[in-house]
């Protein structure tokens, strides 16, 4: 079987509420992948959840509950998200699966054989909120630690480290010489800028049992558990590793992922895999976030976007063209409900409904309902919108794809008049 086209998003953290930015990138994404279709590729698309980790255990804890029936009734309302955004979707990992547990554990034990792990004691600072240790570098000049990092402790415990700095300049290489690896460019130059003027340090891969229990264990000491972010990037070769096409999938096409995680999938993703013997994705592509009335979103501050709301008030559809046709990938962007009405009455209604009702009208009135010989000059536009869009689509340009659209329906509308 010939390669496919495989596309994923970020997996989302299971015990986060599904908000505008996980909305907007799992259109984004459904857009390429239903364009890639349109242009005759066979595509696989991939979404899912992070389950495990030290904030599900103590969520979990906090209701009561065991952490696997805490992740599963969560399970169910990000499922119903996805369905309610009409993704086409045709696989939904969980990081609790066993499929994807197994495929984990194996290219654990992979690079532990390759000598890629060793251990040593950590002794330091440790942020539960975001799962992970910090140094001195991550003070602010202040130095406090950064408020993101919740309450901070200090720490010392024995772990596993993944050998990221010797493989350091051999990922300065390799970006620089495949440039669409990461996407804009101005966040390749962001990943390169880090590279070149900071020390890549070696990597946490486990946390101690008897700290954290809510983990895959590592296959070589059974006392630990992985660190959630290795479990994490692991799912987008476990899936096609565990429905047995990992031929027909991997290399991903393109993983479409925010700005905020860009050193996960940038930096530690292809070490991983380079470790491993495996090769890269073909680009990580990497989104902004929305920003209401130009400020961050909030509950303290009311302003947060609910998509399900918009999408119970306005439809589906007018939700993924708004998101699409409203911010480039790349840029943060600017949600205001006016924004959103003025593009849902000046181009669906006005600019296509209205081009589509009149086209009608006039075909019953004038034509007895019989479609009359293309125009020449529009069928030209049309051919030429048509090749420009292409191209659009498979430089995932979707913004642009969509002005190339509306342009010519300006245009059509023009001859109508």
């Amino acid at each position: 079987m010939s390669k496919q086209f495989y596309i994923t998003t970020a997996i989302d953290y299971v015990n986060g509420q599904p908000h505008l930015g996980h909305a907007y990138e799992k259109v984004i994404t459904d857009v390429i992948a239903r364009a890639r279709r349109c242009l005759g590729k066979e595509v696989f698309y991939l979404t899912g959840l992070d389950e495990h980790g030290q904030k599900v255990q103590q969520a979990a804890e906090a209701t009561g509950q065991d952490a696997q029936t805490y992740c599963d009734g969560l399970a169910q309302d990000w499922q119903s998200f996805v369905e309610k955004l009409g993704i086409s979707n045709n696989d939904f990992v969980r990081t609790t699966d066993a499929r994807h547990k197994a495929v984990v554990a194996e290219v654990l034990q992979q690079l532990y054989d390759k000598g890629e792990f060793y251990q040593d004691e950590y002794v330091g600072f440790y942020s539960a909120k975001q799962e992970t240790f910090l140094t001195e570098k991550d003070r602010n000049e202040d130095g406090e630690f950064d408020p993101i990092y919740g309450e901070v402790q200090e720490l010392r415990e024995k772990n596993y480290y993944f050998k990221l700095g010797q493989h350091q300049q051999w990922l300065i290489d390799y970006i620089e010489a495949n440039p669409d690896f990461v996407a804009p460019d101005y966040r390749r130059n962001e990943v390169l800028g880090f590279l070149k003027n900071e020390t890549l340090e070696d990597l946490c891969i486990s946390r101690p049992k008897e700290r954290l229990e809510w983990g895959i264990p590592l296959p070589f000491d059974p006392d630990y558990v992985t660190y959630v972010w290795f479990d994490a990037l692991t799912n987008y070769l476990s899936i096609p590793r565990s429905r047995g096409e990992e031929a027909e999938l991997w290399p991903a096409d393109i993983h479409v992922i925010g700005k905020d995680i860009l050193k996960f999938h940038a930096v530690y993703w292809p070490i991983m895999l380079k470790a491993a013997g495996l090769e890269l994705p073909k680009q990580v592509l990497v989104h902004g976030w929305w920003q209401k009335d130009n400020q961050k979103m909030s509950k303290s501050t009311g302003n947060v976007v609910d998509p399900v709301t918009v999408i119970d008030d306005w439809g589906l559809d007018a939700f993924r063209y708004y998101v699409v046709r409203e911010l480039a990938i790349g840029p943060d962007g600017n949600w205001t409900d006016e924004g959103f009405a003025t593009r849902y009455g000046a181009e669906l209604a006005n600019g296509l409904g209205n081009l589509m009702n009149r086209s009608l009208s006039m075909l019953n009135r004038y034509r007895e309902g019989v479609v009359p010989e293309l125009n020449d000059e529009l069928s030209a536009e049309a051919i030429a919108a048509r090749d420009k869009l292409v191209k659009e689509l498979k430089s995932s340009d979707l913004q642009e794809g969509l002005r190339t659209i509306w342009t010519y329906i300006a245009r059509v509308n023009q001859y109508v008049d």
